[in-house]
């Protein structure tokens, strides 16, 4: 017999490894969105997407001197971004009669370039509403000046308002403050 045994090592091949892997990566990838919820994760993106549009037209009225106007529709399937000048930006919006769309280039064919956002049209907002709109004491229109700042009637600064979006048993608050329009966002 010889001095020098060998002894096997047990132990798994790199081939082997990396197949465990792919395989827990994949179940982690099809599970997590289960795990999650797909409200919740619908209800997140369509705030996501309120909080982006509110700064866009925030940006868009101090870049181009121009007031801008965020409606929401009364349904909660959405809202939208129009040009408004001194003689109608306090009228109510169903009172204008050719609204001033803003360009959206990123926007759906059937809006024409329109900034008009409807929820239930974008499968990754199903379920998703704006349940309550409470602006400047019951408005449902964000108006921002050529400072970036909101106004009510009168030219008087804005004093806030809510938007909650609700999808399933998940709603979220957005917070318009009082003359910046600075938002914040609240998980109810």
């Amino acid at each position: 017999m010889s001095s020098r045994t060998r002894h096997r090592v047990a132990g798994y091949t790199l081939i082997e490894l990396l197949i465990v892997v792919g395989v827990l990566g994949l179940a982690g990838s099809l599970l997590v969105p289960h795990l999650v919820g797909q409200d919740s994760m619908r209800v997140q993106a369509a705030v996501r997407k309120v909080i982006a549009d509110l700064s866009f037209a925030q940006s868009d009225a101090l870049a181009h001197q121009e007031y801008r106007r965020v409606h929401f529709y009364p349904d909660g399937s959405g809202y939208c971004i129009i040009r408004v000048d001194d003689s109608n930006y306090a009228t109510v919006f169903t009172d204008i009669v050719a609204p001033d769309y803003i360009h959206d280039p990123l926007g759906a064919a059937a809006e024409l370039g329109r900034y008009i956002v409807n929820l239930p049209d974008d499968e990754r907002f199903e379920g998703v509403s704006i349940t309550d709109v409470d602006i400047d004491g019951g408005q449902r229109d964000v108006v921002y000046d050529t400072l970036g700042g909101t106004l009510k009637g009168g030219g008087v600064p804005g004093s806030g308002g809510t938007i909650e979006l609700t999808s399933g048993g998940d709603t979220f608050r957005i917070t318009i403050a009082p003359f910046t329009g600075k938002l914040t966002v609240q998980r109810l």
